[in-house]
């Protein structure tokens, strides 16, 4: 008695027909009566009774076709099992990261990871925001860690780990310096320095500005927030930032932009179809990402 035998004899009794049976299981008519005819020898009993224009289980049939069904679940159910082990085993996994993005506790879900499960080769991405997302959609990466403007891409699997308003960050002697708020109009009067486009920082600012009918000049932009304060701290604009990202700068004064409703987002996406190797992957995340609020600072979650 073989596998591939009782798959035969339950697909000819669910199409009580042999031919219909052989092209549901890609086999020819005579090939699938003779499986079906060494199963019964197999046994010591009919299965089926053919003396009719439709084929029909005999008693003995009706009480085969319950086991030959569990028996076929518990090889799926073994296979499904073998599949996972050996995702955890030797798979691979591709996670992408803003550009210059050093968020911590990713980092450290990647580490506990790897000691968890040291066969599975990972691989990271550094890419915008934009073309992250594009990337998971298609597959070529698995998880990846994204900046948006008020919330992420809806038909991606994941969830928000920062959700904080932009703010402009002068020097000492800005004419904005000594303002405690200022609008997005306000602020198209200056030159600004901001992070380039497919972050989620400078989507926050065009979004927020296009609702106002607004289009703010970009005088300089870098992919480090870093850069963009020390270009602002030497008079060559005023930078937009995220507000954790400008805290503790003693060279810069921070203004709230009042205008600005949409918040600026960091999160981790992945497909709804996920790997073995992923799955896991993810458990680290939330494990590691679960005491990171958007209160806490996020200045090293650069190029968001």
């Amino acid at each position: 008695m073989e596998i591939r035998q009782l798959k035969y004899f339950i697909a000819v009794a669910q199409e009580a027909n042999f031919t219909r049976a052989a092209e549901l299981v890609h086999i020819s008519q005579p090939g699938i009566s003779a499986q079906i005819r060494q199963l019964e020898n197999d046994l010591g009993a009919t299965l089926i009774d053919r003396s009719g224009r439709n084929v029909a289980l005999t008693a003995v049939g009706e009480v085969v076709l319950a086991h030959a069904k569990a028996v076929l679940s518990s090889m799926e159910s073994l296979r499904h099992a073998v599949d996972e082990m050996n995702g955890l085993v030797r798979g691979k996994l591709v996670v992408g990261m803003v550009t210059a993005c050093t968020v911590q506790p990713l980092f450290d879900a990647l580490s506990s990871f790897h000691l968890a499960h040291p066969g599975v080769e990972i691989s990271l991405l550094e890419e915008d925001s934009g073309k992250l997302v594009d990337y998971v959609r298609e597959g070529s990466v698995d998880l990846a860690l994204i900046g948006a403007a008020h919330r992420a891409p809806e038909d991606l699997d994941g969830w928000q780990v920062v959700s904080e308003p932009i703010v402009a960050a002068v020097p000492v002697g800005h004419p904005l310096a000594g303002k405690h708020g200022v609008t997005l109009a306000e602020l198209s009067a200056y030159p600004i320095i901001c992070l380039p486009a497919g972050t989620g920082i400078r989507a926050t600012l065009d979004q927020a500005s296009a609702s106002l009918g607004l289009t703010p000049t970009i005088a300089l932009q870098a992919s480090a927030p870093g850069a963009v304060m020390n270009l602002a701290e030497r008079g060559l604009g005023v930078a937009v930032l995220s507000e954790s990202m400008t805290a503790g700068q003693p060279g810069l004064r921070t203004v709230a932009i009042t205008d600005a409703d949409v918040p600026a987002v960091l999160a981790l996406v992945s497909a709804p179809t996920k790997s073995p190797a992923l799955r896991e992957l993810l458990l680290h995340c939330r494990q590691s990402f679960g005491d990171t609020t958007a209160a806490q600072p996020v200045a090293s979650m650069s190029g968001a």
